[in-house]
């Protein structure tokens, strides 16, 4: 949304200089260094904007520039994942969100999956008429992200190689055991596979259970032996479930992995 959309009447420079100052989501901190004043001051300049219709409220102390033709209704910004960077950082979008970005499935969610290392009292949120499902992660697991520039922000999303270390991590953030074997399947079709780089990925993760998943779901696959065969040298004690949330009564010893009995694609390697 460029300024031009705004139509200002007099009196209301600062508010253009703030908007101008800003990227697309205002914080209280754009105010004070937009304008060289103090945060209460700005505080009070963003209440009066909201109060006045020029601006809408998307989230704890973040805003949106409202045009014209949005005053009447409840969505202003067209893209929520800009909201992600003002509510959620340090964060990134992955999860199934990531998987659709790479294509790596045709399959559409409406929820948007966010992993950020601020702690999470409220998995499931609605901001701004959008659904995200937020994800607690380390700090120090925050690494294999792309910046995307999205209008005037730049969002961080798990690279292709971490969308799939992480679906491998968490089967539930990739829509379940199965859709994570197909997110599996197109991501070693693709040009920019990389075996060398998930292995590291999933290295520095640290759990085990990713190396047994993995090494079990590329073993179906006919051009992915080798990187199954790395996932064995990989392997720690205990056993793990291909996919925790279900029943999973069937032990492939040699993955030492338990799976659903009916798993479609499943082998006995017992």
């Amino acid at each position: 949304m460029s300024i031009q959309e705004i139509t200002i009447p007099r009196g209301r420079s600062k508010l253009v200089a703030v908007v101008r100052h800003a990227r697309d989501i205002i914080q209280i901190d754009d105010v004070v260094s937009a304008l060289s004043i103090g945060r209460t001051e700005a505080t009070k300049l963003l209440s009066r904007w909201t109060s006045q219709g020029w601006l809408r409220r998307v989230g704890p102390g973040a805003y949106a520039a409202a045009q014209l033709d949005s005053l009447e209704s409840e969505q202003v910004l067209d893209d929520p994942w800009l909201l992600v960077p003002a509510l959620y950082a340090p964060a990134y979008i992955g999860g199934w969100s990531a998987a659709e970005y790479w294509d790596l499935t045709e399959q559409m969610f409406r929820q948007i999956l966010v992993l950020t290392a601020q702690p999470v009292r409220e998995k499931h949120q609605t901001r701004h008429g959008t659904q995200f499902i937020l994800n607690h992660i380390q700090k120090r697991k925050l690494f294999g992200t792309k910046p995307v520039w999205r209008s005037r922000s730049k969002i961080l999303v798990s690279d292709v190689h971490r969308t799939m270390i992480d679906l491998l991590d968490d089967p539930s953030i990739g829509g379940g055991s199965q859709q994570v074997a197909d997110c599996l399947s197109s991501y070693l079709r693709r040009d920019d596979r990389n075996d060398e780089l998930l292995i590291d990925y999933a290295a520095t993760l640290g759990n085990g259970a990713v190396f047994k998943r993995l090494g079990f779901l590329a073993e179906e696959n006919s051009d992915a032996v080798s990187l199954a065969e790395v996932c064995r040298g990989y392997l720690t004690s205990g056993n793990a479930k291909l996919d925790p949330s279900l029943e999973c009564s069937r032990l492939i010893s040699r993955w030492r992995l338990w799976v659903p009995s009916g798993w479609e694609k499943g082998r006995s390697h017992d």
